[in-house]
């Protein structure tokens, strides 16, 4: 077993776009062939689109993209470019008088660093199908140009996240994961258990512990809890069918569970989408825990990645 790109999978590519004054952007994998996908939806405040179409009893087999943004229920607007990118260059589902691409996605909520008027919107989705393939998939750029961790005593001492990939690759079976980190609370190495993100204390330097702020005041019905939500891929080029990748997707949230303290709260609409893109046959199972695995790291890799914006601290700039 050895690490690789995500950008190694053969049959995806991976394009951003973002403004960095705005804090905001997007990412989107494109599948030029079509990727059998599922998806797994756990926080309970999800912002997507066309996730019923991956649902294994209904029709298309096949989806042609995936867009990752930011800028909360507005963002799923750059879906409309991505749409338009890919049926100018014939990519979709054909309908005779045209093809109709398959796009899902999921939003994240960042509004409120940046310029929350400036939202991911039809030229972003496209701009960011025009950059795919030209690499550069971790740090504050796509979907995690404006995402944050660590607020639940509030902005002013939140940190700065971002986007995070991290892939491995067994024989000829590859498996990777791209992720935009914008939880509520802690993000925890679960090798080493050093906290590595997370609300900062008055000294800006040092962390508190978001799971133990909340049983503190578990009866205060205050909501502080409004700007999260962690989205991502997993993509394998193992043959899955759409039951067995939507399993994948629900198999690769271990990955939250063990990087992000809490992770699925209420507040939350942490989504995992799973692509497959390959023929190779392997053990669900296997690539399930894989899945976990990689997604583990891209979490990890985002925060280590991001750089200060906004005025928000990142994890360089701590002193340990």
């Amino acid at each position: 077993m050895r690490q690789i790109d995500f950008v190694d999978i053969e049959g995806i590519k991976v394009g951003h776009a973002q403004n960095l004054e705005a804090a905001t952007g997007c990412t989107v994998l494109i599948s030029e062939e079509g990727a059998t996908v599922g998806v797994d939806v756990r926080g309970g405040a999800p912002g997507t689109r066309e996730t019923d179409l991956l649902n294994p009893v209904n029709l298309v087999e096949k989806a042609h993209a995936i867009l990752l943004a930011g800028g909360s229920a507005f963002g799923l607007d750059a879906a409309a470019g991505v749409m338009q990118y890919l049926e100018e260059n014939g990519i979709g589902f054909d309908v005779l008088v045209t093809r109709v691409p398959i796009v899902c996605g999921a939003v994240l909520f960042d509004l409120t660093i940046g310029d929350y008027r400036v939202r991911p919107d039809k030229e972003m989705g496209y701009k960011a199908c025009m950059n795919a393939g030209t690499g550069g998939s971790q740090g504050c750029l796509g979907a995690g140009t404006g995402a944050t961790v660590g607020k639940i005593l509030g902005m002013s001492r939140a940190m700065k996240s971002g986007l995070g990939c991290y892939a491995l690759q067994v024989e000829s079976l590859k498996v990777g994961a791209l992720v935009a980190v914008n939880c509520l609370g802690d993000v925890v190495d679960p090798l080493t258990g050093k906290r590595l993100a997370g609300p900062l204390n008055a000294d800006m330097q040092t962390l508190d512990d978001t799971e133990e702020i909340m049983i503190r005041s578990c009866f205060d019905k205050k909501s502080l809890f409004n700007s999260n939500t962690t989205i991502g891929v997993v993509a394998t080029n193992a043959a899955f069918t759409k039951a067995q990748a939507t399993k994948l997707a629900s198999m690769a949230q271990n990955g939250y569970a063990r990087t992000m303290r809490p992770a699925h709260s209420m507040y939350d609409g942490d989504t995992i989408f799973a692509m497959s893109v390959g023929n190779i046959a392997a053990d669900l199972s296997v690539v399930g825990l894989l899945a976990a695995r990689v997604m583990e790291r891209a979490v990890i890799a985002a925060v280590e990645n991001a750089t200060s914006l906004c005025g928000l601290r990142s994890r360089a700039d701590l002193k340990s």
